[in-house]
């Protein structure tokens, strides 16, 4: 892809555009580490859109009102913790699934916005902006967040029980629960860190826009999970990397970017992008049906060699 689109557009290869891609997606793709982490353990969250509009909100609100720079930040990530708290423990309390619950609080988050400023948005934001606007050696601070919370998420799925768990725990509940993990708590867990990141991604959207739009983050979910899903996240559960997730982040990004280099409209490039989706599930499940298949097989022609010996 990137081959082709510099030979599409002599302006692709340049520093100047790889930043501006690696800015743009950094909030979706910050959303998707979490869309990740819910998605390997067999969950899912569509309230992440209003979340981040919710915490973003009153991040801002907070401190529009102390003038607090770093705690306006910890604001917004307790309020999207919060947010995840409640969608396990409705998920573990009432075994509901994980697409009504979080349907819900979607709803509701948006609802929550939206009363919080009687729909108007906030502007005059000061040095707020740094979070979203600011750069450290010339790097945007949001690319600085986004690789940092790569690294994190890679090490949670890699080199922690918890991280095990979670495959585990989308790979088979019910071996799981018999092996002795406790899905509740890793489940509480996953939408614990999932809502963290929504509510890091709400403030550093509002940031970067350098204002308080109860309005932000519409289908921005969806954008998160067509990078998980794009960079291999099995919506079976049970399968999918941080540095996949990086990498269909990338991918919609450099593909969206061509696109807007090449004048293509913004409408189509919404059908193109439903398109890879259906593409990259169809593709998924065939892997997993054909790997079945495989390994039946194999199991047969072990039986046939052992009955006839």
């Amino acid at each position: 892809m990137i081959v082709v689109s510099s030979i599409i557009s002599p302006v692709f290869l340049s520093t100047t555009n790889f930043l501006n891609i690696s800015r743009q997606i950094s909030i979706t793709t910050i959303l998707a580490f979490g869309q990740t982490l819910l998605i390997i353990c067999g969950l899912i969250d569509l309230s992440a859109g209003s979340v981040l509009a919710l915490s973003g909100l009153l991040s801002v609100m907070f401190y529009k009102a102390t003038g607090l720079f770093v705690p306006s930040m910890l604001v917004g990530i307790a309020i999207g913790s919060a947010c995840g708290l409640v969608n396990g423990w409705i998920v573990t309390r009432f075994n509901t699934p994980a697409f009504i619950a979080t349907l819900a609080m979607q709803t509701a988050a948006r609802g929550g916005a939206l009363m919080l400023t009687s729909g108007q948005n906030i502007y005059e934001l000061d040095k707020f902006v740094g979070w979203g606007q600011g750069a450290v050696l010339g790097v945007p601070s949001p690319v600085i967040f986004l690789v940092l919370i790569a690294l994190l998420t890679w090490y949670v799925l890699n080199h922690t029980r918890l991280g095990r768990y979670i495959y585990a725990i989308g790979g088979n509940q019910e071996a799981a629960r018999a092996s002795g993990i406790r899905i509740t708590r890793i489940k509480m867990m996953a939408f614990l860190l999932n809502g963290a990141l929504v509510g890091l991604a709400g403030v550093l959207y509002m940031s970067r826009v350098n204002a308080g739009l109860p309005n932000a983050g519409i289908g921005f979910e969806f954008d998160a999970m067509t990078a998980a899903i794009i960079g291999g996240t099995s919506f079976s559960g049970g399968i999918g990397t941080a540095i996949g997730t990086l990498a269909g982040a990338f991918i919609m990004g450099f593909l969206g970017n061509i696109m807007n280099l090449l004048g293509i409209q913004s409408y189509l490039q919404q059908i193109i992008k439903g398109g890879i989706i259906v593409l990259a599930v169809a593709y998924d499940i065939s892997a997993k049906h054909g790997g079945k298949k495989k390994k039946v097989k194999a199991a047969q022609t072990e039986q046939a060699k052992a009955a006839a010996s």
